[in-house]
């Protein structure tokens, strides 16, 4: 049960690492200012600068669940408006699946904390999560020799139907969101995932070492006293 227990943390923290990244990553408005800058998207849009940033807060409240789709029609067609539902729905279970994730992390924690072996937490912590590395590295390779590829993989996993074929011609949503800026954000997640998750593995790793060193301490004083 120990062992099974220890996978399941590093399962559930990485998990919560990579939802957290791709969250803040995602709501960042600087990163969408940026790429309209970048790609000429007034130009491609016909929107100014300060449209585009009221209609990226827009989808931001509309992912988070705070609008329906009246906040959308104004500037989105029909088949835009149906594949942000099936977005809305996706960053809503990835929402629910952050909070329990973090939650159960958290208590498998606080398991070990009382049977007193939190030696082994932050060992399983260390070294488990070094697992994300190669993931990651093997996952970036593939994006970068074939993004198209695993992009619409991603989709085909995802998403049960083709709305997520927009047309950069005539969709607003694919002229503000070219695949330039799928990469760009792609790299982004995996970066902030990296950095959360090395985080984690120093505080695992200073956490052993930390128990590590109290418990010879320990075995000191018990050889010493032995001795008395």
């Amino acid at each position: 049960m120990k062992k099974t227990l220890l996978i399941l943390l590093v399962f559930s923290i990485s998990l919560a690492c990579l939802l957290i990244a791709t969250e803040a990553n995602t709501f960042d408005l600087k990163k969408y200012l940026n790429s309209f800058d970048k790609h000429d998207t007034m130009d491609v849009t016909g929107k100014s600068f300060r449209e585009l940033g009221d209609i990226t807060n827009d989808l931001f409240e509309y992912l988070r669940g705070k609008s329906g789709d009246e906040i959308l029609e104004p500037n989105f067609n029909e088949r835009e408006i149906l594949h942000m539902r099936d977005v809305q729905v996706l960053f809503k279970y990835g929402f629910i699946l952050k909070y329990v994730s973090v939650i159960l992390a958290l208590a498998i924690i606080i398991y070990f904390r009382i049977k007193r072996d939190v030696k082994i937490v932050g060992r399983y912590m260390y070294k488990g999560l070094f697992a994300n590395w190669i993931l990651v590295g093997i996952l970036g390779l593939m994006v970068y020799f074939n993004f198209d590829k695993y992009f619409t993989i991603f989709h085909k996993i995802f998403f049960s139907n083709d709305l997520w074929l927009l047309n950069p011609e005539t969709d607003l949503l694919i002229q503000m969101l070219p695949e330039e800026f799928f990469i760009s954000m792609a790299i982004s997640i995996m970066l902030s995932f990296l950095g959360f998750v090395a985080t984690i593995q120093g505080i695992g790793y200073a956490t052993a070492r930390k128990e590590k060193g109290n418990s010879e301490k320990k075995f000191k004083w018990f050889k010493r006293d032995s001795k008395d």
